[in-house]
């Protein structure tokens, strides 16, 4: 089973890429799929691509669900 995390973008980049925070880890990720996504929107990131836009509330609230399974949306 794959899991999609939530992450903010914290930086955009020229090349199509943008840096990415989660839990305090930075990653760096496409946007290929969702070239509208800006500084401190929240998508979606599965294998390194931005998937998809969401809301931070929506963002919290999955973050949230990850941290009650202890499972750490990081590992």
């Amino acid at each position: 089973m794959c899991l999609a995390i939530p992450a903010r973008i914290i930086a955009m980049r020229e090349d199509g890429l943008a840096d990415v925070e989660l839990e305090g880890v930075t990653k760096e990720v496409s946007l290929d799929l969702v070239p509208e996504a800006g500084p401190g929107d929240y998508v979606i990131v599965h294998v390194g691509y931005a998937l998809s836009l969401l809301s931070e509330e929506e963002a919290q609230r999955t973050l949230a669900l990850f941290a009650e399974a202890g499972t750490g949306a990081a590992a």
